[in-house]
């Protein structure tokens, strides 16, 4: 509904202004008189202009504590409404602020909970929307909204690690790469002008480094075009299907880091159906959903192919090992799951022990890391310092 900026006086001719949602103007003076208040001028807010490149991201931060508000509010017995209104106006997040404001009108509209959600879908994704209208269903929106709360932050906390074992060593080399670079286009080239008045040949190490600093200062610009293109070029090829199949399938055979990848997407995929089956949802809705937020093609095909198995009436665990993304402890462990008819339950077991297999993971791959970049550095600064200093050892000893 718009909003209208009005201006009147009350009872006692005192003049009064302020801003008030309404279908028309009509309604806002009805609103207005029944407060006492006999508007003077109504009109239109003009809407600001937003870009969007420039609001603030919803991060999943934002919905984690809105979950677990939301779940307090409606335990304490708040009208689903109001619960929204006050959350909306008490929210940080500017965008998010809009979402919820947006929301909030959907619902006074007649529409459910859900499906306004679901107008918003780079807010509330698709999992989420499907376990609330189960929750709507059911009856349990409480209960389904403290398991998405728990979900969202042990998903949230699973990222985190991954991201935070990724990170580390990346931002290591690449600060060594800029000192490298500092180095060779500022300091070498000052050792270089001190050693051409020398009249001495140089030693083959400073040759090299030499030869490379001078290299570097006359195409630096051009290898750092390069680099970008390439990025960008990697990045396009990743975004079309082939390549992201390609790309999605080396990850996972990458020493180390494809483990750590796997058992990521082991922990997300058990933890993500557990908690939807738990809710409700439909078993061949849920595989569709957990296939869509897999965040890898290779393991978002296994999934889809577990779930046409579903339709022909056969178990999930069969397909699984086919494509042998999923370790065989998981394969089993499902089997028996759908044999005794607690599937949800060995999920979540499942997911569990994967989240301390990756936590496990990423202490021993941050234990690893740090000797050998701490060698790779110091062979590499340290060769560039005994270059750098191996002729004036020589014109010592000549000395």
């Amino acid at each position: 509904m718009p909003i209208y900026i009005w201006k009147g006086k009350n009872r006692r001719a005192q003049e009064l202004k302020g801003e008030i949602e309404a279908k028309d103007k009509i309604e806002v003076e009805s609103k207005l008189r029944a407060q006492g208040i006999t508007p003077d001028k109504i009109k239109v807010k003009p809407k600001e202009i937003e870009l969007s490149f420039l609001k603030p991201s919803v991060k999943i931060r934002d919905i984690v504590v809105f979950t677990r508000q939301f779940t307090t509010m409606i335990q304490a017995g708040l009208p689903l409404v109001q619960s929204l209104e006050i959350l909306g106006e008490q929210a940080e997040n500017k965008t998010f602020r809009g979402v919820l404001k947006d929301i909030k009108t959907g619902v006074e509209s007649g529409n459910t909970l859900s499906a306004s959600m679901s107008k918003h879908p780079k807010v509330f994704d698709q999992l989420f929307v499907n376990m609330v209208n189960a929750a709507e269903l059911s009856g349990n929106l409480d209960v389904i909204f403290t398991r998405l709360a728990v979900f969202m932050e042990k998903a949230m906390a699973l990222k985190r690690k991954i991201k935070g074992a990724m990170v580390y060593p990346i931002s290591i080399l690449v600060v060594a790469g800029l000192v490298v670079a500092l180095l060779l286009i500022k300091v070498i080239p000052v050792f270089a002008e001190m050693f051409s008045g020398a009249g001495q040949k140089l030693p083959l190490p400073t040759q090299i480094v030499i030869d490379m600093s001078n290299w570097l200062r006359a195409y630096g610009v051009y290898l750092l075009v390069g680099i970008i293109a390439t990025g960008f070029i990697l990045k396009k090829i990743y975004a079309t299907p082939p390549g992201r199949f390609f790309f999605d399938k080396l990850f996972l055979k990458i020493p180390v880091f494809g483990s750590l990848i796997q058992k990521g997407a082991v922990a997300k995929f058990t933890r993500t159906l557990s908690t939807m089956l738990q809710s409700g949802v439909s078993i061949l809705e849920a595989m569709d959903i957990v296939a869509k937020t897999a965040g890898n093609v290779i393991v978002e095909k296994a999934i889809i192919k577990s779930k046409e198995s579903i339709k022909e009436g056969k178990n999930i665990s069969g397909p699984l090992a086919e494509t042998k993304v999923f370790p065989h402890m998981v394969v089993q462990m499902i089997a028996i799951g759908e044999n005794t008819g607690a599937l949800d339950s060995m999920l979540q077991k499942i997911a569990d022990f994967y989240d301390d297999e990756v936590d496990q993971a990423v202490s021993n791959l941050t234990a690893l890391m740090e000797p050998l970049i701490m060698v790779f550095l110091g062979g590499v600064l340290g060769g560039l310092i005994m270059a750098m200093y191996l002729p004036i050892f020589k014109m010592g000893e000549a000395i």
